[in-house]
């Protein structure tokens, strides 16, 4: 093992160097050239050469669990259904992550929920990774990265595709495509996906049927550009969100407790409800128009629209009438207390705005003016129906409205002078928040009004060498708390950071190497505590001080015409100050204590033979230390090392006007048994993931 980690140091996926030439010729949009010149660490992955040999189903978190800091995780353990990823220990409500530069997560919870756009990655061109701050855009402020994914363009030809694949856990994918080629004089292109992709999960009952869609118009004409895009997905997935008790993981790692229905003495379970499930769709609608001005100025200016709707729903067993705003029942002259109830949690929700880009380009200078304004309207509310009394159905306990609104602006500048680029990024952003009770229950919802303003300053130098750069950067970030956060503690503050990042590209024959040092000094970070919700999300408190440092390296060799090696690896520190613990008997003082969910080692290596053009082989490795699940320094809620090898083959078959691709993959190849993610509740709880499993595909085109 410890070969492979040291191997890290010289062989790692530095997707900026291997991509962004390749890349940019798909999408070739201002953002990304501004983004590929700026003094920060970043990733520009090309998605069908760098993740298209494993996009058999899997969400997007999981394929990108070998990129530099990465940890993905997923509830239903196989990659489907409700997954997430942390990026330098930072969770997704810390990660900003875009859809063309607009924003996609949640604008209260600030969570990303990936089984709501499932395929996601089958519709993406590019996917820009920026650790740390990142540059500023649209959305909240990212503490821990910023991923943008942007969407791919309709071909210049008439192509049919399809995609296919079957695996473990009953997991398959049935996907069709079709583009129509350019016609009307070249001016307009289309494009329209379907995805169904079903698992039964690892899991038990942890099943997950979804659906997704993705439609693309494409106008050009002259200098000007239009995309016209409409998709999004529909998701039923069975709960997975409990976990188990060590015990249980030890013993029966695929135990489920969602649903479980116990006998009258509440010790043995008797059955489970068989729709103990999360239903949810969410349409996205996006127009994008760029403008050439001239030859130094062109716009880009988007107007979104997303609209969500959906539910979960439990069983409760032996629940008071009186929680749900229900009169008790008299049957034959006894007042009835307590009865079994199906509850059912909504969120109806629409989110929508608009931001503009103007980019300049002269001589030495390059230009960067943007303004953002987005509006997000939710209704919560819950209904719940009797299961023994029918005539008590759906009946509305609970109901909160809230609204949200977001202006900010920014302007970025690209200055160069010799072997010098100097770059500034001012950031001013205002943000309201108004919630309201229209209806009291179940302790859900609270009359809330809050208002935040930011400034985030940035700046950074490149000084250029040859073949390649070294840089420095410093940054300023502010982040509100989300909805969770502040009904927890309506006086939880807003979370400030200061990110200072070093680091160094260079080019040597045959292998392009990436060092970066950071170091993330915080304000009240938002720290996982290690307890979660009624609803499965994690409860999170201000921790005071704390911060993030490290080094990420990085490299990718050619080592012959035939065999290439690359890997990454990161080395850090991250640790609460003087950290204080609320319990039931008071405030402990527990000095400085590691922050949760935030191993000191991430390493990847990768090594990919191809025999002939059409035949390639991989496998993909990576090994992440130990990490807490709280903030306590507790021995006994420490998620043990773990170290795992993915295989993957691709054959491909050209027949006349039509090309076949055979996928194979083979994930976790020696059935490690491991935890990557959990919560404490009365000690460890962890959420279970596969052994070994496989992915076959096979993908046609005909063109």
């Amino acid at each position: 093992m410890k070969g492979f980690v040291i191997l890290g140091l010289f062989a790692g996926p530095f997707y900026l160097a291997q991509t962004s030439q390749d890349t940019l010729k798909i999408h070739n949009i201002e953002s990304v050239n501004f983004t590929k010149r700026l003094p920060v660490s970043k990733e520009i992955i090309n998605v069908e050469k760098d993740l298209g040999i494993k996009n058999l189903g899997q969400d997007l978190p999981i394929l990108l669990k070998n990129q530099t800091s990465v940890i993905s995780t997923s509830d239903a353990g196989n990659g489907v259904g409700y997954t997430g990823f942390r990026i330098r220990g930072v969770g997704g409500n810390g990660i900003n992550v875009m859809l063309n530069g607009v924003p996609y997560n949640d604008s209260e919870s600030q969570g990303t929920f990936f089984v709501n756009v499932p395929d996601l990655t089958s519709s993406a061109s590019q996917i820009v990774i920026q650790r740390g701050v990142g540059t500023s855009s649209n959305g909240v402020s990212a503490f821990g990265a910023s991923v943008n994914v942007i969407s791919k363009n309709p071909d210049e030809k008439f192509y049919v595709k399809s995609d296919n694949s079957y695996g473990s856990f009953n997991t398959y994918k049935y996907s069709a495509e079709v583009g129509s080629g350019k016609f009307w004089n070249d001016r307009l292109s289309l494009m329209g996906r379907y995805t169904n992709i079903h698992s039964d999960g690892y899991i038990d009952r942890a099943f997950s049927d979804l659906h997704s869609y993705n439609f693309t118009a494409l106008f050009e004409e002259n200098k000007t550009k239009i995309r016209l895009m409409a998709f999004g997905g529909k998701e039923k997935t069975y709960q997975a969100w409990n976990g188990v008790d060590k015990t249980t993981w030890e013993t029966n790692p695929k135990f489920n407790y969602s649903g479980a229905i116990y006998d009258q003495n509440w010790e043995n379970i008797v059955g489970f409800y068989d729709n103990e499930t999360d239903n949810y769709r969410q349409n996205h609608y996006q127009l994008l128009w760029e403008q050439n001005l001239s030859d130094r100025w062109n716009l880009e200016t988007t107007f979104h629209y997303t609209i969500g709707k959906g539910y979960y729903e439990n069983y409760k067993q032996d629940a008071k009438f009186s929680k749900y705003n229900l009169p008790n029942i008299l049957e034959n002259g006894a007042e009835i207390k307590r009865s079994d109830f199906i509850r059912k949690k909504w969120l109806d929700n629409d989110f929508y705005g608009a931001v503009s880009t103007l980019y300049g380009k002269f001589e030495n200078l390059d230009l960067n003016f943007g303004i953002v304004g987005n509006q997000y309207y939710g209704r919560h509310f819950g209904n719940v129906s009797d299961v023994f009394r029918p005539q008590i159905f759906e009946h509305e306990y609970y109901r909160n409205n809230s609204l949200k609104n977001e202006i900010a602006g920014f302007a970025k500048f690209i200055v160069s002078k010799n072997r010098f680029e100097f770059f500034g990024d001012l950031q001013l952003r205002n943000i309201t928040y108004d919630t309201k009770i229209v209806q009291q229950g179940d302790d859900e919802g609270v009359n809330l009004d809050k208002k935040w303003t930011f400034f985030n300053p940035k700046a950074g130098i490149n000084y250029k060498i040859p073949a390649g750069k070294i840089f420095l950067s410093a940054a300023v970030a502010h982040r509100e708390p989300n909805r969770d956060d502040l009904f927890a503690n309506p006086e939880t503050e807003a979370e400030k950071l200061y990110d200072f990042e070093a680091g160094i590209e260079k080019t040597l024959g045959n292998v392009s190497f990436t060092g970066n040092l950071y170091y993330m000094n915080y304000v009240n970070q938002l720290v996982l505590n290690g307890q979660i919700n009624n609803v499965g999300e994690f409860i999170r408190v201000n921790s005071g001080q704390s911060y993030r440092m490290g080094i990420e390296l990085g490299a990718i060799a050619k080592i012959s015409e035939k065999l290439n090696a690359s890997g990454n690896l990161t080395l850090s520190k991250n640790q609460n100050k003087d950290f204080k613990n609320e319990t039931s008997s008071g405030i402990e003082m527990l000095g400085n204590t590691p922050i949760s969910f935030s191993p000191e080692v991430i390493a990847n290596v990768l090594l990919q033979f191809n025999p002939t053009e059409k035949f390639s082989l991989g496998i993909q490795n990576q090994y992440v230390g130990s990490q807490f699940l709280d903030n306590t320094h507790n021995e006994s809620l420490k998620l043990d090392d773990y170290f795992l090898s993915d295989f993957n083959a691709k054959y491909t078959l050209n027949l006349k006007k039509t090309d076949v691709d055979f996928k194979f993959l083979l994930n976790n190849i020696f059935n490690k048994k491991y935890v990557n993610n959990g919560y404490v509740y009365d000690g460890p709880v962890y959420f279970s993931q596969a052994g070994v499993n496989f992915m076959f595909g096979m993908s046609l085109k005909f063109q």
